[in-house]
């Protein structure tokens, strides 16, 4: 890999420059990051959705530092060339910032991120700052935040109210000013994310959060239909994977119990002569 093929936050921003629209997907281990690579996914988000998707948990907030340090050190040894996003899980930043700086270094340092993302509002902006110091690159999550929903009342769309909408394009410029690289917008209207977009200088990234801003991402199993049921509404099914894997496990174990798997193409015989030395070994061993 040549130097000049890693996405770097400089690519981001020149994209952001050149009005050129960017797609991350989330990815949680090391083969599906290299089929991210692949299809030309260079923006990649270790999210803890993790805890969600591949747990089975109900919310994100289960999440860890050592899980998701050792899912996001898959996902860049997969793809070495991507922009590269870690989610820092609940608690490991707002306990103290000492503590998030460390928290965040091991992200840089151990699973190789490019930057570390963060859910804050104007009162974490001295944490985006010191983080910042740390030589750590920020990416702010403001709007809908996963680690939040108890203390929010559950997954509902911020910014709706013009009061509401106003503090949160207020909190994006408190975060830009504070020394953030990236914002992530989660669940706010289309024309608030529109107004954070193009009054910032950082490139955007949005989720449920309109076509205006400069990068999309998305959870990497609802595009594929990876589970049964409706995917949410802000994002799409490109595929429907649930009913393939579920035919595929069905097919397996019909061949198994029924003697048809494994078959000679998926067998390895021993040779003919050596097949017949060991019968004579073992009949020479019964009879002594």
């Amino acid at each position: 890999m040549s130097t000049s093929d890693k996405i770097t936050i400089h690519t981001l921003r020149k994209r952001k420059s050149a009005d050129e629209k960017f797609a991350m997907l989330t990815c949680y281990d090391y083969p599906t990051a290299q089929l991210l690579s692949a299809a030309g996914i260079d923006t990649i988000l270790a999210g803890d959705t993790y805890a969600e998707v591949c747990l089975g948990h109900s919310s994100t907030l289960p999440a860890t530092m050592e899980m998701m340090v050792t899912i996001t050190a898959a996902v860049r040894r997969g793809a070495p060339q991507a922009f590269l996003l870690g989610d820092m899980p609940y608690l490991s930043y707002q306990a103290s910032i000492p503590e998030a700086i460390h928290n965040a270094g091991r992200f840089m340092a151990e699973a190789g991120c490019d930057a570390v993302k963060v859910e804050v509002d104007r009162r974490l902006a001295d944490l985006v700052a010191a983080l910042t110091r740390a030589t750590i690159p920020v990416c702010a999550h403001l709007g809908l935040k996963p680690q939040s929903i108890h203390q929010m009342g559950g997954y509902i769309k911020q910014g709706k109210s013009a009061e509401c909408a106003q503090r949160l394009i207020e909190d994006a410029r408190q975060m830009e000013k504070a020394g953030a690289s990236l914002l992530l917008l989660e669940g706010v209207p289309d024309e608030v994310a529109r107004i954070i977009t193009e009054q910032s200088e950082l490139p955007v990234i949005g989720i449920a959060a309109g076509p205006a801003c400069d990068g999309q991402v998305l959870v990497l199993h609802d595009i594929l239909g990876f589970q049964a049921g409706h995917p949410p509404k802000a994002a799409k099914r490109y595929t429907e994977l649930h009913p393939i894997m579920v035919q595929a496990f069905k097919s397996f174990r019909q061949e198994v119990v029924g003697g048809t798997f494994p078959g000679p193409a998926h067998s390895t015989p021993m040779a003919a002569e050596e097949w017949l030395r060991l019968k004579d070994r073992l009949s020479s061993s019964t009879s002594g």
